[in-house]
């Protein structure tokens, strides 16, 4: 099969690899039908992140069973079906409670690669949700909008307590944030208030519900929020980015008693403690839970209540892998669709 792999910094190839096979019994091999580069794919493309040897790519993922293990109960051969990120068994306590990224036998889908034509899904039945059916070639995007980005922002907007009579500020206008939208506008948020410097990025953002657009960072973004909320800050905040500047803006856009999502991956992050004590705000954040969500987000794609496809806005063949994460990269993309 061909699978994308990373080399190192900005050196992403298209190669032959194996394909996989049945390794546990809990194990379900797909066919992918698509695939996408995700923005914390980029912390290594640029270097960020340090790779050592090459590496596989791809965690998000949608297909085709083609071959399941034998202790597999909830998915059979033929099933359309969509997967979480983290690979799951959904049955510990912890996903009991609803955290399911942290399950006890959790495994990263980043250390399989689903930039490829075909997948292993360990712990299949905890991971994969089936669709009601095959679906049109329309709701492709979407559908596989669910198995990471869609569902890392619906959390977001869980965790910062979006709802209604609340004013929802969201830090990042990358494919996150922009979910993280479109999560507070169906959870019944009042207001929206993206933080974007971006035309197009802002135009699919008010599409997904902003209200508002504040194009200040920093400290002048701050003031930005300040002023627009009667000096108080915002009920909730989606941290969409990662980086210590973000996280600082978002702390501090929020009124006391507030509530802020953080999903962007941390890097070099470290939060003052004194501030942060008297800021009197509520954190809660990591790695989304998306398995939890899978089966109300893909029922409303289904009956087409929700059109999160629209965060793609550059299809490839998984043959130009390379292409997809240059665009990226460059701002050229928001998030690019790689077709298997």
């Amino acid at each position: 099969m061909r699978a994308v792999i990373m080399h190192g910094a900005r050196d992403v190839r298209v190669e032959d690899r194996e394909n996989p096979t049945i390794v546990e019994p809990t194990d379900a091999i797909i066919r992918v039908t698509a695939s996408c580069i995700c923005g914390s794919d980029l912390w290594p493309y640029r270097g960020a992140d340090r790779i050592s040897h090459p590496r596989r790519m791809g965690h998000e993922y949608l297909g085709v069973v083609t071959e399941i293990g034998d202790a597999v109960r909830t998915v059979k051969v033929g099933d359309f079906v969509v997967g979480s990120f983290f690979a799951s068994d959904d049955t510990c306590e912890i996903c009991r409670a609803g955290y399911q990224s942290r399950c006890v036998h959790a495994v990263s889908m980043g250390s399989i690669g689903t930039q490829a034509e075909f997948a292993r899904i360990p712990l299949a039945d905890g991971t994969l949700v089936a669709t009601p059916g095959h679906p049109d070639a329309d709701l492709i995007p979407s559908l596989l909008a669910a198995s990471d980005v869609l569902g890392t922002g619906w959390f977001a907007a869980v965790a910062a307590q979006a709802g209604p009579g609340k004013t929802v500020v969201v830090v990042g206008d990358g494919a996150v944030g922009l979910m993280g939208i479109l999560a507070a506008r169906e959870l019944g948020a009042e207001r929206i208030i993206a933080m974007s410097r971006h035309a197009d990025r802002q135009a699919l953002a008010r599409e997904y519900g902003a209200t508002d657009v504040v194009e200040e960072r920093g400290d002048e973004g701050v003031a930005r929020i300040k002023r627009l909320t009667g000096g108080l800050g915002a009920h909730s905040v989606i941290e969409a980015v990662g980086t210590q500047e973000s996280m600082m803006q978002a702390i501090r856009a929020t009124r006391p008693g507030g509530h802020i999502g953080y999903v962007g991956v941390s890097h070099d992050v470290a939060l003052p403690g004194n501030e942060v004590f008297f800021a009197l705000v509520h954190l809660q954040g990591g790695p989304a839970p998306v398995r939890r969500f899978l089966p109300e987000l893909i029922q409303m794609i289904w009956d087409r209540k929700i059109d999160p496809g629209k965060v793609f806005d550059l299809t490839l063949p998984l043959e130009d892998a390379a292409e997809g994460y240059r665009a990226m990269d460059e701002r050229r993309a928001t998030k690019v669709l790689l077709s298997v």
